[in-house]
């Protein structure tokens, strides 16, 4: 099995657990692909005391016939136990795990477990028996609970109301890679590409550790996303999306439904302009919303100096973004498309905006760059009332210090050339922005370009720079 890339944190809290002088229950949660099944196969081994993967779409006795013989094989009987019920399959697990004699903690692993709980099942009603009648009792049990249905497993694990009421004692949340992860991927797997090639991979497929496997190093990047999309209709990122929303949430149609109409307005959209174009809303829509952000598809942000419908939401996943922009309902018959596509004016217009997300989704490294990570700061985006250019800025930062940074975000192949009439438009929009919003904090224009600004006679209307090589800059609590 390949090296386990970033994951430090994560690992520690796992080993944390191991060492403890109780049981543990520990939670690995994350939306699909993300690789949650991977850190626990890497850092066991593949070596536990009892390990199940939950079926898809299979009946409850169906369920219960694969645990049986999984518990046979592991306790190596002569006979498969006949479960009627989960009940029965864990007083079996029980009389199996008590009869370990080995000391030290006893690793039971359940992954997918959404799957587990079919209609009528009682699944989460024996898991409670489970833990809180025998496993908690014991000091020697560690139990992980996995799945990729992010929303099944907050609603009925971490904010079960019942017997497993603050139950858990490990949370891990696994998210997307960051930049400096997907360098460090790559770079293992000899791809050598720069950061400029390594961040446009990174706005068509984001972090997501699965997505960055199917890559093949003897290819461009180019030719993979070829491949992986466009080859033909079975193209394997083709095809991924069918999958994506459907395996995740019950009734995915609306959520995907919400999805459209984020991908429909990259500056995002409030709530109550959510719910005029889906025409969902009330509990549905709220817990549609609070599902994609747990699932890391939407970025929710505040507005700047807007205290009624605040919250202003946006696509974060750079995967969904891509296919709605250039596979969903497209019957193209080129195997090469997005070879001939990328040099076209349509695809550098999509790149700017990808790459808008991909700083927003590396605010922390943004921070950092300015030196202001340890300064109080918050983070908005601030619409004008006025349809007129200039009243759309996507990343405004307050800080603490009485300054604010009204940041621009430009993807480029070269150090970005600001010139007379851009100047002009940039010193409006600032001039916009403190008339309307009547601050009195000092204003501070920051540019987050690929490779800097090129120092000339308009350049000056920048006050701070961040470059992509910011974004790349590694930092403890992300690996």
């Amino acid at each position: 099995m390949e090296n386990l890339v970033g994951r430090t944190a994560e690992q520690a809290q796992i080993q944390a657990c191991i060492n403890s002088n109780r049981s543990e229950f520990i939670v690995v949660y994350g939306r699909r692909r993300v690789g949650k099944t991977f850190l626990i196969r890497r850092f066991f081994n593949d070596r536990y005391d009892f390990s199940f993967v939950g079926k898809h779409n299979v009946s409850k006795k169906q369920q219960l016939e694969e645990f049986a013989k999984t518990l046979q094989q592991y306790s190596k009987s002569s006979f498969v136990p006949e479960l009627k019920d989960w009940n029965d399959a864990f007083d079996c697990l029980k009389k199996y795990l008590g009869g370990i004699r080995r000391k030290g903690k006893k690793v039971v692993f359940f992954d997918e477990m959404p799957w587990m709980d079919n209609q009528k099942s009682n699944f989460v009603s024996e898991l409670e028996n489970f833990w809180n009648g025998w496993a908690a009792m014991r000091d020697d049990i560690l139990f992980i609970a996995c799945g990729s249905a992010t929303s099944w497993i907050v609603e009925k694990i971490l904010h079960n109301q019942g017997g497993l009421f603050n139950r858990v004692t490990q949370k891990i949340y696994l998210r997307p890679f960051r930049l400096c992860e997907v360098e460090q991927y790559l770079d293992e797997h000899r791809f050598n590409w720069d950061r400029y090639q390594i961040a446009q991979c990174y706005m068509i497929l984001g972090g997501v550790p699965f997505y960055l496997t199917l890559l093949d190093p003897r290819l461009s990047l180019l030719a993979n996303i070829d491949r992986l999309f466009f080859s033909d209709a079975h193209a394997m990122l083709r095809t991924e999306y069918n999958e994506l929303y459907s395996t995740l949430f019950k009734h995915p149609e609306n959520y995907m439904s919400v999805i459209r109409s984020l991908v429909e307005r990259k500056e995002g959209l409030t709530r109550k302009e959510i719910a005029e174009k889906t025409r969902l809303g009330g509990s549905a829509l709220t817990k549609i919303l609070s599902d994609l952000e747990q699932c890391d598809f939407i970025l929710p942000y505040s507005q700047y100096g807007n205290t009624k419908n605040n919250i202003i939401y946006r696509i974060k996943d750079f995967y969904t973004l891509f296919f709605y922009k250039y596979v969903n309902g497209i019957d193209t018959k080129d195997p090469d498309r997005w070879s001939h596509l990328s040099s076209t004016p349509q695809v550098a217009s999509w790149q700017g905006f990808s790459f808008e997300l991909l700083c927003l989704t590396h605010l922390d490294e943004i921070k950092r760059a300015l030196g202001i990570d340890r300064i109080l700061n918050d983070a908005s985006a601030w619409r004008g009332k006025s349809s007129a250019a200039g009243t759309q800025i996507d990343l405004v930062i307050e800080r603490g210090d009485r300054n604010i940074n009204l940041c621009e975000m430009k993807f480029s192949k070269e150090p970005y050339v600001i010139d007379r009439e851009y100047e002009r438009n940039l010193r409006e929009r600032v001039a916009i922005f403190r008339d309307a919003t009547r601050t009195r904090l000092s204003t501070r224009l920051t540019m987050v370009t690929t490779y800097g600004v090129l120092k000339n006679r308009y350049s000056d209307v920048v006050d701070d720079e961040v470059t992509l090589d910011d974004l790349f800059v590694r930092h403890g609590s992300f690996i």
